[in-house]
């Protein structure tokens, strides 16, 4: 399981510094992909391969599974970490979303989501409130805390 937030840097050349304690999850290879709420997703291989195993059962004839399928794995790229811990992220990815010069990791159970730290902070803007109402929605759905 993934979890933490770690700040890091993207160089010029679209270089990421993976922290220690998610590579040693993630192994020396995984998959990045284009993520929801304009992030990216990060997953081991072998969530990966379970993920493509979903979506094979998908029906082609079902409209929305198409478009997300092309949406999720047309921009996946597999990534290999070099000596330093570093992984290149593709340019089309860092585009889209809108990676920068500071970037957040954050681990969330089955992936790590990669974030503008800009970004970033004003989506973790969490109101107590709202969280009350989201905690109630999570309950419904057989998630309680």
């Amino acid at each position: 399981m993934f979890m933490g937030e770690y700040s890091h840097s993207i160089d010029a050349k679209g270089r990421l510094i993976i922290p220690s304690k998610l590579r040693d999850q993630l192994g020396e290879s995984f998959v990045i992909t284009k993520g929801l709420d304009g992030c990216l997703f990060i997953y081991p291989n072998s969530e990966w391969e379970t993920i493509e195993a979903k979506f094979r059962e998908v029906p082609l004839t079902t409209k929305d599974a198409r478009k997300f399928s092309r949406f999720f794995f047309a921009g996946a790229s597999q990534m290999e970490v070099d000596k330093q811990g570093r992984i290149l992220v593709p340019s089309t990815l860092r585009e889209f979303a809108s990676l920068k010069k500071e970037v957040v990791l954050v681990g969330v159970l089955d992936r790590v989501e990669v974030w503008d730290k800009d970004k970033w902070e004003n989506s973790v803007d969490f109101d107590e409130d709202d969280m009350d109402e989201i905690a109630e929605h999570m309950a419904e759905l057989g998630v309680g805390i």
